[in-house]
């Protein structure tokens, strides 16, 4: 995983490198894709979220309404576990449970930057980088022990851009994802204290840490000032 991350890194810049960077192009559309790992927090682990990290890839596509607002649609696949023996937690007659699953991810989010996002321009204020804010609304599928759940998802989190150069873009992002079913884990810690779960109680999380690079394309105007 190291070394993937360090040959995605100096690809980066050494495109970034031998492209000019002196104005920004403005463009509607960025696409690209990402790895990185996940974590997980639910009936097999209450406390520590990286105890027992996974990975993840995924592939994202945005629309840039402005230098500071945009909407992605991320797909996600990864996997999770956990093992109860790490807890200090006693589960009802010392019951021990363990699971392992790998889950789908799709998902629409709204990205609100903290600086004008861009290249150039100076009378536009923008900036080669920005931390950003995110939120939105998901659909997890997973199979965990035979069973086959499906559950709407709350992800939310920040990240960070930088602008190697006109079109490619670097970034890490951190999000934490509120499923709203216990069945992330499995049937048989669905309920393992008998505290009959709701819809929005009780419910299995799980995170990603990805790093990113993507691609803008789609010129918004070539031969006139006007801007969507």
């Amino acid at each position: 995983m190291k070394k993937l991350f360090s040959v995605i890194l100096l690809a980066a810049f050494w495109i970034g490198a031998a492209q000019s960077a002196s104005a920004q192009e403005d463009y509607r559309f960025d696409a690209g894709g990402g790895i990185g790992m996940t974590g997980y927090l639910g009936d097999a682990n209450t406390s520590n979220l990286w105890s027992h990290p996974g990975f993840d890839g995924m592939l994202l596509f945005r629309y840039i309404k402005s230098p500071r607002i945009a909407f992605k649609t991320g797909l996600y696949v990864g996997t999770l576990s956990g093992d109860t023996s790490d807890m200090t937690d006693v589960l009802p007659d010392a019951a021990r449970f363990k699971f392992s699953t790998t889950f789908f991810e799709l998902s629409e989010m709204f990205e609100f930057n903290f600086f004008n996002y861009g290249i150039g321009e100076k009378y536009r204020k923008l900036k080669r980088w920005s931390p950003y804010i995110t939120g939105g609304l998901g659909a997890t599928v997973w199979t965990t022990d035979g069973y086959t759940g499906v559950a709407l998802t709350l992800p939310f989190g920040i990240g960070a851009k930088y602008k190697i150069n006109e079109r490619l873009n670097l970034g890490m992002e951190f999000l934490m994802k509120k499923t709203f079913s216990d069945k992330l884990d499995g049937e048989a810690l669905s309920d393992p204290h008998d505290i009959k779960s709701s819809f929005a109680k009780n419910t299995d999380w799980y995170s990603t840490l990805t790093v990113t690079l993507s691609y803008e394309f789609s010129k918004r105007c070539a031969t006139c000032n006007y801007k969507d």
